[in-house]
């Protein structure tokens, strides 16, 4: 993709800089472009704080819920652009970028589809594209109704918020057992954003095989950035627990076949410039969007993106911002997987030095794992409890060596006790 305007001389605005969006800084700092932090709370979320580096921007905008405030003294710096750094400033980013750079925002009107999972289905199926069935409301007698309706009584089914992330509040009911009991205790929920669930979806539960693809797009024109494919497990009542991300490569047969669903996703929730990172599960009648996010992959993803095919979301936005291009599609140099530690119970862990042995595996490239022996662990159930453990990146030019790797750390990890 060949740059076609300038990339102009003014700050990039990075809404939430937490997660991945904490890399931004470092990268345009190397290419002398100056940043700005706008935080939709005086405080981050308690799932991102550890990685909010506040020195890294000289100057931090706060959202106070006066947004035509916030737009004037953001507008004031005439910035080069406004991009999501995670999923809790994409809601400003999307109210912003229309205002402050209306030459790179997505389409305001959609802006909804962007990050509710309810409107943001509702934008894809009237795009003519098809989706998993769901009801997203707050009303028990209308998912029974629906149920009813769609002959899905006794149908595995999922309820999970709208607005939340890193699976927060899902939850799988085989053959819907107590669906009414579930919904009723979670409705009300205060998610990892600190938001209020007042509603909740329904979905039908489908399964295949999930992936991700990572995009970056500009003027409407998406570019693929990478394809993982994830493997989840159940964890007692606990469902989707990662267990591995895998890396694809660009000829890999499921690649193409995500590329001409997703893309049109792209176009019928309105994105048009920035990263988007979206997950559909690919079913025996073809590839269904679970959901998306206006925004980087999280979790630290695109440093071991850059691992693994030498580029990332936050290279492609720094590139197109200091007025360079961006390549189409990827590569893959090294076969790459993240391996996540998984706690089985709640309570006292003993054998994490058995894990140290990690970094001396063939494959090793990066591990972390934050308990150490005497310490409280919660049994893994979101994505947020799996960073909270730790994981391991693999990487290495041969295949086969990454899965034995992977296979070795599931054994070490069986010897980790765990005592209520």
């Amino acid at each position: 993709m060949t740059t076609t305007d300038p990339a102009g001389t003014g700050p990039v605005a990075i809404v939430d800089p937490y997660s991945s969006g904490a890399l931004f800084a470092a990268e345009f700092a190397a290419y002398d472009v100056p940043v700005v932090a706008v935080v939709s709370s005086p405080r981050p979320p308690d799932a991102f704080a550890s990685s909010y580096r506040p020195q890294d921007f000289p100057r931090i905008l706060v959202h106070d819920g006066d947004l035509d405030a916030l737009v004037a003294e953001l507008a004031a710096l005439a910035p080069r652009a406004v991009v999501a750094g995670c999923e809790s400033g994409v809601e400003l980013a999307e109210q912003l970028a229309p205002r402050v750079t209306p030459h790179r925002s997505n389409v305001a009107e959609l802006a909804a589809a962007r990050r509710d999972k309810a409107a943001m289905a509702a934008a894809v199926a009237a795009a003519g594209l098809p989706v998993i069935p769901q009801i997203c409301t707050a009303d028990a007698g209308e998912v029974a109704h629906w149920l009813d309706s769609n002959a899905l009584h006794g149908a595995d089914l999922v309820i999970k918020p709208p607005k939340s992330a890193s699976t927060d509040g899902v939850i799988k009911l085989p053959g819907g057992e107590n669906w009414a009991e579930v919904f009723g205790r979670q409705l009300g929920r205060v998610n990892q954003f600190g938001q209020i669930d007042d509603r909740l979806l329904v979905q039908k539960f489908v399964t295949g095989t999930e992936y991700v693809v990572d995009t970056f797009s500009v003027d409407g024109r998406h570019t693929l950035v990478d394809v993982c494919a994830y493997h989840k497990v159940d964890n007692g009542p606990h469902m989707a627990v990662y267990d591995t991300m895998t890396w694809l490569p660009p000829d890999h047969p499921a690649v193409s076949r995500l590329t001409e669903y997703v893309f049109p996703v792209l176009d019928a929730v309105g994105l048009r410039f920035g990263s988007a990172h979206v997950e559909v599960m690919d079913t025996g009648d073809g590839p269904l969007l679970i959901e998306l996010g206006a925004r980087p992959h999280g979790g630290g993803q695109p440093r071991f993106n850059r691992n693994a095919t030498g580029d990332s979301q936050i290279d492609r936005t720094v590139r197109w911002l200091t007025g360079r291009d961006v390549p189409d599609s990827y590569r893959l140099d090294l076969h790459q997987s993240c391996v996540f530690h998984i706690a089985r119970a709640t309570g006292t862990v003993r054998g994490m030095s058995g894990l140290d042995k990690i970094t001396e595996l063939p494959s090793h490239h990066f591990s972390v794992r934050h308990p150490v022996d005497g310490d409280h662990v919660e049994v893994t159930r979101s994505l947020v409890d799996s960073l909270d453990f730790g994981f391991a990146i693999l990487a290495h030019r041969d295949e086969q060596q990454v899965r034995r790797d992977t296979a070795t750390i599931r054994a070490w990890e069986e010897d980790l006790i765990v005592t209520p």
